[in-house]
């Protein structure tokens, strides 16, 4: 999953170095720090001692991750991006999507678990 996440932060940086000069502190800097976010909540969260640490933080990449999908179809709209760039990262980013909601589905049962006992 942060192997995953970590793609995608370099596909992203790759991406926006090709769009306009006048988004460098608009949609670039978006981008970029949405996407650095997701890996960084990741390695954050498992670095904490408890399940409710990595999983508050798996939020925040969770959260990170869809900023970053919004706007890379706002980057398809304004044809920063072909669709086809645009289908290949949002598919990659629909991947780190599934992986973090199936650690987080792990993780909340393992917790639950521990709770009964």
């Amino acid at each position: 999953m942060w192997q995953k996440a970590m793609d995608l932060v370099v596909e992203t940086y790759r991406l926006t170095k090709t769009f306009p000069s006048d988004e460098r502190f608009g949609l670039i800097a978006q981008l970029r720090r949405a996407s650095v976010s997701v890996p960084s909540n990741i390695a954050e969260g498992r670095g904490r001692f408890g399940l409710g640490g990595f999983l508050y933080h798996l939020s925040i990449a969770t959260g990170s991750l869809m900023e970053v999908e919004t706007q890379f179809l706002i980057s398809e709209r304004l044809e920063y991006l072909t669709p086809s760039e645009a289908r290949k990262v949002l598919e990659r980013t629909a991947e780190v999507r599934r992986l973090l909601a199936g650690m987080v589905r792990a993780l909340r049962t393992k917790q639950a678990g521990a709770v009964t006992r």
